[in-house]
């Protein structure tokens, strides 16, 4: 088995997890500033090669009734810029897939409120801790899928 990646992109940041060999566990990384759409998925492209990612997923932000936000679009640009960026590098095989994370900012918020960090340093982290649940909810998916 090989890594997962989480990102959750937002328009200042991507916080980025990812995930154990075992696909079991996931941990935060990181969290880029965010440059330019080129910019930023050429340094994520550096972060798969580096850690032997199979999949990258994607927190999906969509409104509460499902449908699509203006940040839903973006994250759709980031991914197809992603997507451009694997095939012209010969990475095609790499997957993206999408985890729904309607919930997942205030669900990092308690969890670092519950870790009794001041604003200031939950600022720091948040997207970190975002990216986390989206994989860890992710793996929780997969692992609960019966084996092909």
């Amino acid at each position: 088995l090989m890594k997962v990646m989480a990102l959750d992109v937002g328009d200042n940041r991507i916080g980025i997890a990812l995930s154990d060999e075992l696909q079991i566990i996931a941990q935060g990384v990181c969290t880029i500033e965010r440059t330019g759409i080129k910019k930023d998925s050429g340094k994520i492209l550096a972060l798969i090669k580096e850690n032997g990612c199979s999949t990258v997923v994607i927190g999906l932000p969509l409104r509460l009734n499902g449908s699509d936000s203006p940040q839903t679009e973006k994250v759709r640009e980031f991914r197809t810029a992603l997507e451009n960026k694997l095939k012209s590098n010969a990475m095609p095989h790499v997957g993206i897939v999408y985890q729904d994370e309607r919930f997942t900012t205030s669900m990092a918020e308690k969890v670092l409120i519950s870790a009794d960090l001041s604003r200031n340093k939950r600022k720091s982290v948040i997207d970190k801790q975002a990216a986390v649940i989206i994989l860890q909810s992710y793996l929780d998916s997969i692992s609960k899928r019966e084996p092909e």
